[in-house]
This record gives structure tokens, sequence and C-alpha cells, in this order.
């Protein structure tokens, strides 16, 4: 039993086969899907296809890089999909400095990820969190504006040292696709030290295809090799690995198991 706590598909790379890709996955072991939104289209999208599929919820919100040029109107229209029962998250959020450059902004995009924490925190859910070369600013934030209710680093790619506050902080480490690159050597010696109760797994597909697959389209399908590789580098059997996150991605979502 697998839980992908962050794939998208709501992408125009998986959701015309939509049907297909969610069985192969399930042939593999997954029972459960979180949809990630990005923007308000995608947003909308991702609440569509967890209103369809059973295996399926939805999380809602604005990547930093979508957060531009986004009107109020547009941002509420977007929020307001709260109200279905399927939405179990606000994500995904954050900041990304490897695309924006420009000071400021930089800095609305830390406006945004507050307001986004602050909104998750009013209606008790946990957030998403997007971080690619910007985790001094992010976990700042994060400590100023906890997520009262928890939440995932999507995609960790900080060090060991900064893994430990963000648990502290009472959030996951979802670990997928590049932490089974052969020359990814960080993503591995997070996979060993993370504490088994703090971790969760994904695949951000149709993003970060693991090894052998790479070069490919990622699908949840493949997530299962990245259970395999934080098995080895845990030592630990694969079954038990995968029941323990199961349970944690469960509780993290507030879904019954």
């Amino acid at each position: 039993m697998i839980f992908d706590t962050h794939c998208h598909l709501n992408d125009e790379n998986l959701y015309p086969r939509i049907d297909e890709v969610i069985e192969d996955a399930k042939k593999t072991g997954v029972k459960k899907f979180l949809v990630v939104g990005y923007d308000g289209p995608s947003s909308e999208l991702a609440v569509k296809i967890a209103n369809k599929y059973e295996e399926c919820y939805a999380a809602i919100g604005y990547h930093p890089t979508e957060i531009y040029k986004v009107s109020d109107e547009e941002y509420q229209k977007t929020m307001s999909l709260i109200s279905n029962k399927k939405v179990v998250a606000i994500g995904e959020i954050g900041l990304d400095y490897h695309w924006i450059k420009d000071v400021e902004q930089r800095e609305e995009q830390k406006r945004w990820f507050i307001k986004q924490i602050e909104f998750a925190n009013e209606h008790h859910l946990p957030i998403s969190i997007h971080n690619r070369e910007s985790t001094e600013d992010c976990v700042a934030i994060l400590k100023e504006h906890k997520p009262l209710y928890g939440g995932i680093m999507h995609c960790y790619s900080g060090s060991v040292e900064t893994m430990k506050e963000v648990i502290k902080l009472g959030l996951h480490i979802a670990l997928g696709g590049t932490v089974t690159f052969t020359n990814a050597k960080t993503p591995k010696e997070v996979a060993e030290e993370v504490p088994l109760e703090s971790l969760v797994i994904e695949t951000d597909s149709p993003y970060l295809t693991p090894h052998p697959h790479r070069g490919e389209k990622n699908e949840p399908k493949y997530i299962c090799l990245v259970l395999d590789e934080i098995a080895r580098l845990k030592d630990m059997s694969k079954k038990h690995l995968e029941d323990v996150i199961y349970k944690n991605s469960c509780k993290v979502f507030n879904i019954d198991e």
C-alpha cells in the first residue's frame, strides 16, 4: 500500500491518459494519490479528478512562479475550492529562486507563501511546500509563520542539518525520484538519516523520473523504485517501510487508511 503524496495527474502529459496512468500505478501497489495544483486551472482540475476517482485527493494553491498577475478575484475563486471534501491540503506553495532572480519578485513570492500558510492554518489544513534554491528564506518563513497543521517538504533537496530543523516544525520530508539518481549524494544521506516517522514518498510526476527511467515522463507507477532505494539505504524490509510511510501519509492529510 503506497501513497503518492505529490503527483500532477492534472498535467497535460498525464491527464489525457489518466485512467491508464492510475490503473498502472495501482498494479504496482499505489493505493492513494494526492493531485497537486499550482495555479487556478490546475487546482480546479485537481479537484475534478479527486471527485471522479475515489483514490485521488486534491491540493489547491499557487506555485511561487505562478503568483504574478493573479487578481484577488481569481485567488478567491481558486481558494473557494476548499469547501470540497476531497481537498486535503494547500499546495504547492513556497519559494522558487531558481527561476526567479529579481529581488522584488522574490519578495512577492514571500508574501504569497505567508498568505497561503495563513489560509491553511485558518482552514485547519496541512501544506505542500515547494522550495528550490531558497532554503534559508523558506525555513525562516516557516519558523515565523508556523504551519499549525503540519505538511510536507515536497521533493526535499536540503541537507541533513536543515532536515532536522524542518522536522522540529512538525513537517514531513518527502523523497522522490532524485533519491534514486546515481550521483545524488545528499538525497541519499537524507534518506538514511530521516526518522521513519517523518518520511513520506512521492513522484512529482510527470517530472523527476527515477533511475533507470530518466529521460521518460514520470508516472506514479515508478514510485516503487523510490521505495526500493530508500529501503536499501535504510537497510530495512520494503514491507515495513511501505507500511510506516503509508500510515504517515494518511495521517498528514487526515485521510482514513
